[in-house]
């Protein structure tokens, strides 16, 4: 995100002349000042009157306790509409947000990062019939930066300070500096999003941004397998006991976190469960004088950790966890060579092309095609080379997968191009 910075100075220049000189970035203000927060029943039924009364799609923005908080809910949502203004409500004397729904109703929802915001609104009731993601468009218009702050300096030519995005949003009450900085977000979203709309329309990009938003209409986040193996330092551990253990603590750490709502790093962090598992401590103080293990977090649940480990250590050999997950995806890309030489050449000629398109229409390679989707095709693509089959066959299997008709369109072609190529016989090299 975009900060206040100093404009910087030209070898000929002095700071003063390059403060005289250098145009300076408005910063954005809020147009009909900062309004009152809805907490109550009658303040909601008042804003959701406006709201249905007014015309237009509707800015929406949601501010989570990350890295304080161990859920993902919502503990601010800023709204605004064209003849409602914003309004800033806090969900959590609310049991449900069935009011602003109905108020909303049809109307298009503009969110910025909507992933990041969508799982958090629906905890509440709240689910877009139609959506326009800011930051989306801006991907798909290849911008090279698309923060919120970024493109509204770039395209609207205003300042969107950022200096109360990592505040505890559970804090209560919210403090007026950080209501400002909430409401700022919402702002000028509609603004930004009928520029956007037009240059994807200039671009010819407006289908695949639309195909895109519906996509995401049914967002679900992914629900992670075997996610103690995330655990940051994960690669020092030796031995299967040793990664037996590092799961009983890490799993008895999320446990905890859910039940006190806390982010889990702040019990104990990750090296103090891979020093705890390599240590494997059986009594209160040897644990208490491992690395990590400190404050209140280590210490009232010292009982727990110590459980954690002693269920490690009694565990038979093969109920151990193994060295590497088992999934049923493909192997990672650097192991490609040696399980399937062919298939390491697929995905490297795939790559290529893909990457090759991207260029060609201004798009991050990731946005044109999912690189997950990419190796999956690559690694077990469809078993016939003949060539109207194969490109036939790979359309399905990539429609199965969840890529969209604009994707598949450019790109089902250069991977069936990849799978014919490498399967082909390989010229000897001289010598």
């Amino acid at each position: 995100m975009a900060t206040e910075s100093t404009p910087s100075t030209g070898p000929e220049q002095t700071p003063d002349q390059a403060d005289q000189e250098a145009p300076r970035v408005e910063l954005l203000r809020l147009s009909g000042g900062l309004p009152p927060v809805i907490d109550t029943p009658a303040a909601l039924a008042e804003y959701c009157a406006a709201l249905a009364a007014g015309s237009g799609p509707v800015a929406i923005d949601a501010e989570r306790a990350s890295g304080y908080r161990y859920s993902n809910r919502a503990y601010l949502i800023q709204v605004k509409r064209e003849g409602a203004g914003i309004g800033l409500i806090d969900p959590i004397p609310f049991g449900t947000l069935e009011p602003l729904a109905e108020a909303i109703g049809d109307a298009e929802w503009i969110l910025h990062a909507a992933t990041q915001d969508l799982p958090c609104l629906a905890e509440v009731g709240l689910r877009p019939a139609a959506l326009f993601d800011t930051e989306l468009a801006g991907r798909l218009l290849d911008y090279p930066r698309v923060g919120l702050a970024t493109l509204v300096e770039s395209l609207l030519g205003r300042q969107l300070l950022k200096e109360h995005s990592a505040v505890d949003w559970s804090t209560r009450p919210l403090p007026e500096a950080w209501l400002e900085y909430a409401a700022l977000d919402v702002e000028v979203l509609v603004e930004l999003r009928d520029l956007l709309a037009a240059e994807l329309e200039e671009t010819g990009k407006a289908d695949w941004a639309r195909q895109e938003f519906d996509h995401l209409l049914s967002f679900q986040p992914a629900v992670r397998v075997d996610a103690w193996r995330r655990t940051s330092g994960l690669h020092k551990v030796r031995g299967r006991r040793t990664l037996a253990a590092v799961r009983a603590l890490w799993e008895t750490r999320d446990r905890i976190a859910t039940e006190r709502d806390v982010t889990p790093g702040r019990l104990i962090p990750d090296s103090a469960i891979v020093a705890a598992a390599t240590a494997m401590p059986t009594s209160r103080g040897a644990l208490m004088s491992t690395p990590g293990f400190h404050g209140r977090g280590a210490s009232r649940h010292a009982g727990d950790w110590l459980a954690a480990i002693r269920s490690a250590a009694e565990l038979s050999e093969d109920e151990l966890p193994t060295r590497t997950a088992v999934g049923d995806g493909p192997p990672a890309p650097r192991a490609w060579a040696d399980k399937d030489p062919v298939a390491a050449r697929r995905l490297e000629l795939a790559r290529a092309a893909v990457g090759a398109l991207a260029s060609e229409h201004r798009l991050p390679t990731e946005n044109l095609l999912t690189p997950d989707h990419l190796r999956r095709v690559m690694w077990s693509p469809p078993a016939t080379r003949e060539p109207a089959e194969l490109l036939e066959a790979i359309v399905d299997q990539l429609r199965e997968l969840g890529a969209r008709s604009w994707q598949i369109g450019l790109t089902a072609s250069a991977l069936t191009s990849a799978v014919l190529q490498a399967d082909a016989p390989q010229p000897q090299s001289a010598g």
